[in-house]
């Protein structure tokens, strides 16, 4: 018989690992938890109650806010101030982040609807989340995360997260309202050339990615697949294989993708699946943020095709 395990369950295995534990990193998970939990029944309703739609507000970064963004932002907000274990949260959202107490252990860093802009076409979207001790610096590179994961809401509702001991997903029973261990220590394979880019900027990148780009495409059984929700993306080329690229183009020289509220939270993963993620040729876990809102280059995917693609930068 298969043993069920629960999310819950298996955070509070993995933290009596550690002597010093005090149960604070399951009960920030469990509000964690509770969140993706309340966001996916509104996703679910957002055909059928006025809550489907821009707001007619733009974010810190220019970009159309969905009622539906607002609505996640919030509930994550409330939810993890309420927690009793956060000292600062700060969201792509929101122009800066939030102090709630100094002393918390821990600061959060969240898009709380990543690919929202897809809503209304009913693609996968999700909630992208890292966490960090709090010292009180939050400008930390990406390799002093403590854990990060993603919950992606599409044809069922998955939590992915890693603790820096490998990389767990959980699906979402909707019978019994918990997370139940799915996919245990998932690896991401090698030798699947399925690569995930937007195309449409060809003629604006770089000449190394183009050069990339049309040898590949030469290979034999080649497959590309792009949904333009990046936790969409990275969840299937994390399960699949292949590359997922953003690269620089002309348009955005710095790159497009946030670094500490997407690209830091999906390299930790991959990284700990097996995978690799270069930006600029480097790790961007090394990268020590400047601003929050910092963007940059990024590539990641199985870690045989992201090193083929460093043979052409």
């Amino acid at each position: 018989m298969n043993t069920i395990t629960t999310l819950t369950e298996f955070i509070l295995k993995e933290e009596r690992r550690y002597k010093n534990a005090t149960g604070s990193f399951t009960l920030l998970l469990t509000h964690i938890e509770n969140a993706a939990k309340i966001i996916a029944s509104h996703i679910k309703r957002t055909g059928l109650v006025d809550i489907l739609g821009k707001t007619g507000a733009k974010n810190v970064y220019y970009e159309d806010v969905q009622k539906l963004d607002e609505f996640s932002n919030k509930l994550l907000v409330d939810l993890l101030s309420e927690s009793g274990q956060v000292g600062y949260l700060a969201s792509e959202e929101l122009p800066e982040a939030i102090e709630v107490d100094k002393k918390g252990q821990y600061n959060i860093f969240f898009d709380p609807l990543d690919g929202s802009s897809n809503i209304d076409t009913n693609i996968s979207i999700g909630t992208i989340f890292s966490i960090y001790h709090n010292d009180g610096n939050l400008l930390k590179p990406g390799k002093k995360q403590v854990a990060s994961g993603y919950i992606i809401y599409g044809s069922s509702v998955m939590f992915v997260y890693t603790f820096g001991n490998g990389v767990n997903g959980f699906t979402l029973d909707p019978g019994i309202g918990s997370f139940l261990l799915s996919r245990p220590n998932i690896k991401i394979p090698d030798g699947k050339t399925i690569y995930s880019i937007n195309e449409g900027y060809y003629n604006m990148y770089e000449s190394s990615t183009r050069k990339y780009l049309d040898t590949i495409k030469k290979e034999e059984n080649i497959t590309a697949r792009y949904v333009g929700s990046m936790v969409a993306d990275i969840h299937r080329t994390l399960i699949k294989g292949g590359i997922f690229l953003y690269p620089r183009y002309t348009k955005k020289p710095n790159g497009h993708i946030r670094l500490m509220f997407e690209i830091n939270p999906l390299a930790f993963i991959i990284g700990q699946a097996g995978g690799m993620a270069v930006s600029d040729k480097k790790n961007p876990l090394d990268i020590t943020p400047q601003k929050l809102e910092q963007r940059a280059p990024i590539v990641m995917g199985s870690k045989n095709e992201v090193e083929k693609y460093l043979e052409y930068c």
